[in-house]
């Protein structure tokens, strides 16, 4: 599957699919063959970084 390209548009794609379907990025993941590091760095670039208690994609401090 192709995920979008902008880090924004991304971020909000993915926190929708973490909040309805999956119940881990692992889980993302793995269903929609993502890479998990390029995922990850893509929504880093924007200041987001995951939070798996809350499974999902929060601000940095």
């Amino acid at each position: 599957m192709n995920l979008p390209k902008d880090p924004y548009i991304l971020l909000s794609y993915i926190n929708t699919k973490l909040r309805n379907e999956f119940h881990s990025l692992d889980d993302l993941c793995q269903s929609l063959h993502a890479d998990y590091e390029e995922l990850t760095s893509s929504l880093a670039s924007i200041g987001y970084v995951y939070d798996s208690v809350k499974n999902q994609f929060i601000q940095k401090d």
